[in-house]
């Protein structure tokens, strides 16, 4: 199901890197939010739209190793600014980093580390265990406490065999990232990880609330195809702590690993 133009985009590019999310961008834990899955995606855009401007004769291309997103508050789903930096260039290794901006005020920030492409076959090693295919598992809902029009945007299959904090699935869309904008396949990629919180869910979200405060993805190579592979494992920590990690696969086998930092707390309506 690869992406199609006629299914409405999580953003339209507005110009000056100004971005407006539309309502498949709207977010879970409360209405007028947006999810980070597709902001994540839109700063790995703009990332790799900077990088790309500026590398266009390289002959030796870097590759994503490394991105961080740390969320500074409330996501409102309006009018999104980006802006990006070259923070440390190299011909080797180069950190680019990305604001997003809503009312003038930031609320995301990523940072991603690229690394030079070399031969290293002969070495290669220590990848996860392998991961179902994603025809090997069955069309799947998540948990019906969840909201917003992303989770509604998501294709998603899992093995039948979740339990508390633990999940394997791979997700999809075929709504693209960015409208009036050419998209790299990665940050199209990238932008489905965040959801990983929402796969292996401890307790329901309409009696806990565990929003992450950040996300890291580190990669030991670039992922291919639409399809995204979680096998996740959510703990929680007694005194308000709790950490999402996924083993991160692409229909190639494992890619890499990501982690989100939670905060976890009784929701309101549970007292």
């Amino acid at each position: 199901m690869p992406a199609d133009a006629t299914h409405e985009p999580y953003f339209v590019a507005l110009g000056d890197g100004r971005y407006r999310p539309t309502e498949r961008a709207s977010g879970a834990w409360q209405p007028g939010e947006m999810h980070f899955a597709p902001l994540g995606g839109l700063l790995t855009h703009a990332i790799e739209r900077h990088r790309g401007a500026r590398h266009a004769s390289e002959a030796a291309p870097l590759l994503l190793a490394r991105m961080t997103f740390d969320i500074l508050g409330f996501l409102a789903l309006d009018e999104t600014a980006v802006r990006v930096e070259t923070r440390r260039p190299g011909r080797t290794i180069e950190l680019t980093e990305a604001v997003a901006s809503i009312a003038g005020r930031d609320v995301a920030v990523a940072r991603a580390w690229h690394s030079v492409a070399l031969d290293t076959a002969a070495v290669e090693g220590g990848a996860a265990a392998p991961l179902p295919s994603p025809s090997a598992m069955r069309p799947a809902e998540f948990a019906g406490e969840w909201g917003g029009g992303y989770v509604r945007s998501i294709e998603l299959r899992d093995d039948g065999d979740r339990a508390p904090g633990r999940g394997r699935a791979w997700q999809r869309t075929a709504h693209p990232l960015v409208e009036g904008e050419a998209v790299a396949p990665v940050a199209r990629w990238i932008g489905l990880i965040d959801a990983a919180n929402g796969i292996a869910v401890r307790e329901a979200p309409d009696a806990w609330g565990f929003p992450n405060l950040d996300l890291t993805v580190h990669l030991h190579r670039e992922p291919e195809g639409a399809w995204v592979g979680f096998d996740t494992t959510v703990s929680f920590g007694p005194s308000g702590q709790g950490i999402t990690h996924t083993a991160l696969h692409d229909e190639r086998g494992h890619v890499g690993f990501s982690s989100q930092t939670l905060t976890v707390r009784p929701a309101p309506a549970a007292g």
